[in-house]
């Protein structure tokens, strides 16, 4: 049916068949020149073609992609990050032993601050409690007072 919907008959149309062009056959051109190394001959091969005919020549090598440098298992952002991992533990490990040596000097100078008190404090008691030619003894000197008029003659 039609779009405009009225009752036309179909109609038919030609059909119409390509048939593909055979193509010429091929003009013979001279074999390109291979350099070749001395003392190597390369290998003669021959191919035969579709219709029948025989293509002798030398065989080409073909160029071979030149091999992917091998990848290492471990990426380098992988060790540069390990590496730094390593470095970080060892300052961590440095500054732990810096602030136990700086507590243990601390520690030492205390010590040392308390042994010259100790030496000189016992120092200046024997200067004040020495015996100067006494025999321990204290003389206590009382006199007998007067107080008149609370005015104290002594």
């Amino acid at each position: 049916m039609y779009p405009d919907h009225t009752n036309h008959a179909p109609v038919q149309r030609a059909v119409e068949v390509h048939q593909p062009t055979p193509l010429p056959p091929a003009v013979a051109y001279p074999a390109p020149v291979v350099p070749v190394q001395p003392g190597t001959v390369p290998a003669v091969a021959s191919v035969v073609l579709p219709d029948g005919r025989i293509v002798t020549g030398y065989a080409i090598d073909h160029a071979r992609p030149e091999p992917v440098a091998a990848k290492p298992a471990v990426s380098r952002t992988a060790v540069n990050v390990a590496l730094g991992g390593v470095g970080f533990l060892a300052v961590c490990g440095g500054l732990l032993l810096l602030t136990s040596f700086i507590a243990a000097l601390t520690a030492f100078i205390t010590q040392l601050i308390t042994l010259a008190a100790v030496i000189f404090g016992g120092w200046i008691a024997v200067q004040v409690f020495r015996a100067d030619g006494h025999t321990g003894e204290t003389t206590v000197n009382i006199r007998k007072a007067v107080i008149k008029r609370n005015h104290f003659h002594g």
